[in-house]
């Protein structure tokens, strides 16, 4: 039996959390004086879609891998909880669009983030009865592709397509062997002649002829 699934990444397409982790990073990196710079929301934005070892490496390279890490891990638990609390910049018509493809097709999201990341936007908005599985780096230090193809085995999915806004979300989408949609409103370009959304609002009609 055919089973349909649509898999969403999250910063760039969902939404756009970029201010609000970035005021919660600067918070966290300020407590440490050993760090000797100030997070802002374009640091944050050039790293979205990045796993988390990447993202602590761009950020502190002054301090050893275990410090980084230790330093990231604070700072991720103080935007898990700020955006639980307050969620950030959702893309307009998320909620309207979401209800409408959730009537034909099963919905995911994977995401390089951290764990609680995906729960904290879910939870925020109330937005579970959506989706049927998530998936991320910080679950299990898989990267995007291998958590694609991971989540796609795991709900017997038949035909699945990845919804991103980068050059790394088509590329583990061709990893793990989906099929590809560029959110042009998001964070970056996609070098491939794939299918576009301008806005969210689009995906029904673009998934139609796809899945």
């Amino acid at each position: 039996m055919e089973k349909k699934g649509i898999i969403f990444d999250m910063d760039g397409t969902l939404w756009d959390s970029a201010e609000a982790v970035a005021k919660c990073w600067d918070q966290v990196v300020q407590t440490h004086p050993e760090v000797s710079r100030r997070i802002t929301t374009a640091d944050v934005m050039g790293v979205m879609g990045k796993t988390m070892d990447v993202i602590a490496q761009i950020l502190f390279p002054a301090l050893s891998p275990e410090k980084r890490m230790k330093l990231l891990d604070e700072c991720c638990i103080s935007e898990n909880a700020y955006l639980r609390a307050h969620g950030a910049t959702l893309y307009p018509d998320l909620a309207k669009t979401l209800a409408q493809l959730h009537k034909h097709y099963n919905l995911y999201i994977v995401s390089n983030c951290q764990k609680g990341y995906i729960e904290a936007f879910l939870d925020h908005y109330d937005y579970w009865h959506f989706f049927q599985d998530i998936e991320c780096y910080g679950n299990n230090e898989l990267k995007k592709g291998a958590n694609i193809r991971l989540l796609a085995a795991r709900n017997s999915l038949t035909k699945a397509v990845y919804v991103g806004d980068i050059q790394g979300d088509y590329e583990a989408a061709m990893e793990a062997g989906v099929g590809f949609i560029h959110a042009s409103y998001g964070f970056g370009q996609v070098d491939a002649d794939v299918p576009v959304i301008s806005q969210f609002s689009d995906l029904p009609q673009v998934v139609k002829a796809i899945l």
